[in-house]
């Protein structure tokens, strides 16, 4: 039975590490192009490039398990079918489970892995590559200039450099299209280019320039004797030499806050399961807030509250100074004692009673708008928190399901290598990811629980791994009737 073990490991681990490997790779080039834009051109040092491939790396690992786990485990059994040394173990009187228990320990012990490291390296993990990232968008504004080119990236301003070098530029030609009234076009030999302490400004250093300002064309002007003193399109000027000038550009669309890991350091993705716990119940008791001080509000905004008030009026004022004792009778006193009928007023009266009245809903449903908004928005929030909780728990389900859907299945194809196995992986994966993406979804958007959004592939996979576990231990097909036969009957007929 050593051996078994032992051989059982050895033919899923090199298929396991090679999948693992390929996995990693493909997820991280798909990375690499959502970001390209912030990635490229941008001179970044082989250390930052190095720094941030490894955090995004650790935050892909829960991703590539599943895929590798499912594509390993087919591979290996069908290794082992293709190779007839799955036949000679079942002839020898082992069971496909007691085949499979070695694997089986091992995967469990790989889930039970990626359940802590997805607790507690991941979250640090995405918080140190969201700030590299942010980092580099916030930093490396001389990027927005091309050499040989006019750049309008930033509005108002056309800016033109011949060649650059680090940060410093050559040949710098801004045209400042800001006034409408003003063309100002500012030339200089070199510059360097920096973004302000509060990232609203895009400083550039300037040395041995010109400023050339020229106003819109003038109306003539006459003398007193209806001569002009200038003729033709007219167009006041002026030209202004300077050895070393700083010139500001206000940044719109570029005005991004100091790096700072404190800046995410809450967000869902960075928290473990205990921390999550922790700002769940902060939310719900904010939420709890909310809900007690609007409904304090509305009752005591209410008319019949306010008569109450003005009822218990002595009781009130107790103990409060004269002023607000003063106060609150003023503004109580002007509520009737008794209730008035509309039919008791005048025209007039009910004409202004319904206009009041008319304001008054308008206005409360106004605020009860605001106020499902506003608590819509804890909603998601919540949500957002309970999501990432049951995702931690639901990627060590999926692993261990995905092995008995890719075990029994390479059992049934006895297809080794690379051909068929990738394929039929690709395709289950395909169907987990879909379910995945569709469980996250549906339980952002509230029609489905977090808890059942985030284990609804599982919950879809585990039948199929039951009965394709049927099947390869009975050697039937998946198509076979004496399989759904048997599983019909629960084991009482073949």
């Amino acid at each position: 039975m050593k051996r078994l073990t032992v051989f059982s490991i050895k033919s899923f681990a090199g298929p396991f590490v090679a999948t693992f490997c390929i996995s990693m790779v493909m997820l991280i080039m798909q990375f690499t192009w959502v970001y390209i834009d912030d990635l490229m051109g941008k001179g970044l040092s082989v250390g930052v490039i190095i720094e941030l491939m490894f955090y995004v790396s650790a935050g892909l690992i829960p991703l590539a398990l599943p895929l590798a786990i499912l594509l390993s485990s087919i591979m290996t059994l069908g290794n082992l079918a293709e190779n007839n040394e799955l036949t000679a173990l079942k002839s020898s009187g082992l069971s496909l489970f007691r085949i499979l228990r070695p694997l089986t320990q091992t995967v469990i012990l790989i889930a039970i892995s990626t359940f802590f490291f997805a607790n507690y390296v991941i979250p640090v993990a995405n918080l140190k590559w969201h700030t590299i990232i942010f980092d580099i968008q916030e930093t490396k504004v001389g990027m927005l200039l091309t050499p040989g080119s006019y750049s309008k990236e930033i509005d108002g301003y056309a800016i033109k450099v011949k060649s650059a070098k680090d940060n410093t530029f050559y040949s710098i030609t801004i045209h400042d299209y800001t006034n409408p009234n003003i063309l100002k076009t500012v030339k200089a030999d070199s510059g360097t280019v920096y973004k302000g302490d509060n990232g609203k400004y895009l400083l550039f250093h300037l040395s041995n320039g010109i400023v050339h300002e020229e106003l819109q064309a003038q109306a003539p002007v006459f003398t007193n004797q209806g001569q002009p003193f200038h003729t033709g399109d007219f167009r006041p000027s002026r030209t202004t030499q300077f050895k070393a000038a700083t010139y500001k550009m206000e940044l719109i669309g570029f005005d991004l806050n100091k790096s700072d890991e404190e800046l995410f350091k809450n967000d869902y993705e960075m928290l473990n399961v205990f921390q999550i716990n922790e700002a769940k119940d902060s939310l719900q008791r904010k939420q709890n807030k909310v809900l007690s001080d609007f409904g304090k509000t509305n009752v005591r905004n209410r008319p019949f509250s306010q008569s109450v008030s003005f009822e218990k009026l002595p009781r009130t004022v107790v103990g409060k100074p004269a002023v607000n004792a003063a106060n609150e009778i003023q503004q109580l006193q002007a509520i009737p004692s008794k209730t008035i009928k509309l039919s008791s007023l005048t025209k007039a009266e009910r004409i202004a009673a319904v206009n009041a009245a008319i304001i008054s809903a308008r206005s409360m449903a106004g605020v009860n708008e605001e106020q499902a908004q506003y608590l819509n928005a804890f909603r998601i929030n919540y949500e957002q928190f309970q999501i990432e909780f049951h995702r931690k728990f639901a990627l060590s389900g999926a692993i261990i399901v995905l092995f008995f859907v890719g075990a029994p299945l390479g059992a049934i194809v006895r297809k080794g290598g690379f051909g068929a196995p990738v394929v039929i992986a690709a395709l289950l994966f395909m169907v987990y990811f879909v379910l995945f993406s569709v469980g996250e979804n549906l339980a952002g958007s509230g029609v489905l629980s977090p808890f059942w959004g985030m284990w609804l592939p599982t919950a879809v996979l585990i039948p199929i791994a039951c009965i394709l576990m049927i099947a390869a231990a009975n050697d039937l097909g998946v198509f076979d009737k004496k399989l759904w036969r048997y599983i019909l009957t629960f084991g009482t007929k073949r």
